[in-house]
């Protein structure tokens, strides 16, 4: 008998502005960019994209491709994004 599985979804267990902190933070510590910019695009998924755009001044469609595995968003756009979402970016 074959074991069914699902892809993880991590944006099922991110319920608190707390949950959302760490996700990014862990996201962040990893050595490969790419994971933060999935994790911004989990959380932005969580928030709705389309409210998140409007408040970060950029179009839902390029925000979707910006925050992709295979995006390349400027900076400039991950900070428009993490502001959106409430978050602050910090050297420590």
């Amino acid at each position: 008998m074959k074991t069914k599985t699902k892809a993880y979804d991590p944006t099922l267990f991110i319920k608190t502005d707390e949950d959302i902190a760490a996700y990014l933070n862990e996201a962040y510590m990893d050595e490969d960019p790419t994971v933060f910019l999935v994790a911004l695009g989990d959380v932005a998924k969580i928030k709705g994209m389309s409210k998140v755009a409007k408040k970060a001044g950029l179009n839902r469609e390029s925000l979707y491709k910006s925050l992709k595995k295979t995006g390349n968003p400027k900076f400039s756009t991950i900070s428009k994004v993490t502001k959106a979402l409430g978050c602050k970016l910090a050297v420590v």
